[in-house]
């Protein structure tokens, strides 16, 4: 199953909402629009709903990954959303749950970074 990604804007952040299964063939898709959101749009919050990701493989962690570090050498936040049970199971087995800044919701989230600033 391929996957798909839309990008949207809200105010200082930029969401990449991914559907589908996130693996070695659709992982590099899902990297090419995080960095891309990052590389053109400089925002201070990069949110990436993975609220309707079914699956994800080491390939897809490691697209995460490489996403939170490029957002940490432009000093913008990183956060995840909607992880479901089958993908939070894949974090806590290379135990990145406490690397990231994961909520519930987008709206949890957006909410969290407002309160914050």
């Amino acid at each position: 199953m391929d996957i798909q990604i839309n990008i949207t804007a809200h105010q200082q952040a930029q969401i990449v909402t991914v559907r589908g299964e996130v693996d070695l063939y659709s992982s590099p898709k899902m990297r090419e629009a995080i960095f891309k959101v990052m590389k053109q749009h400089h925002p201070s919050v990069i949110v990436i709903d993975l609220t309707d990701v079914t699956y994800t493989d080491s390939s897809g962690i490691a697209t995460l990954v490489e996403g939170l570090q490029f957002a940490r050498g432009i000093q913008a936040q990183f956060i995840l959303v909607g992880l479901s049970p089958a993908v939070l199971e894949v974090f806590q087995l290379v135990r990145l749950q406490t690397v990231f800044k994961i909520y519930p919701t987008v709206e949890a989230a957006l909410k969290q970074v407002a309160e914050a600033t």
